[in-house]
């Protein structure tokens, strides 16, 4: 698969999609939800889960990618075990709060790139479903 992380990047820095809506639009291809149906799933993981104390959104949406590609629970807690492990160790932390640094001023990471390291991840965990 082409990386489609700079897409799902690109997508949030557009101001249309919040990071969970970003990366469940990138790839609709692969899970069978139209763009309308994922902006709706995405609507409340908006600056973490609706209040930045919450998981980012990114992860959210990467979360619900691979329920829908895998149809397994096992599979997709393993494989989302995997992403956010990645995540954690490149970005320093999985909470919205903390990457945007609302409590110590320093942001660890911007949100089109917490969306496209989500979607970097989550094509590694995906790349052999067709």
């Amino acid at each position: 698969m082409e990386t489609r992380k700079y897409e799902a990047g690109e997508k949030k820095r557009s101001g249309r999609f919040n990071c969970a809506q970003a990366v469940l639009c990138t790839y609709g291809d692969k899970t069978g939800v139209d763009e309308t149906t994922a902006l709706n799933i995405g609507h409340a993981f908006a600056v973490g889960m609706g209040n930045m104390e919450g998981t980012c959104g990114a992860l959210i949406g990467a979360g619900c990618v691979l329920g829908l590609v895998f149809k397994n629970k096992a599979q997709s807690i393993q494989a989302m075990r995997r992403i956010m492990a990645k995540f954690q160790e490149r970005n320093g932390a999985t909470q919205c709060k903390m990457l945007k640094g609302i409590e110590t001023g320093k942001v660890l990471r911007e949100c089109p790139d917490c969306v496209a390291d989500a979607a970097e991840f989550l094509e590694e965990e995906i790349a052999d479903i067709e």
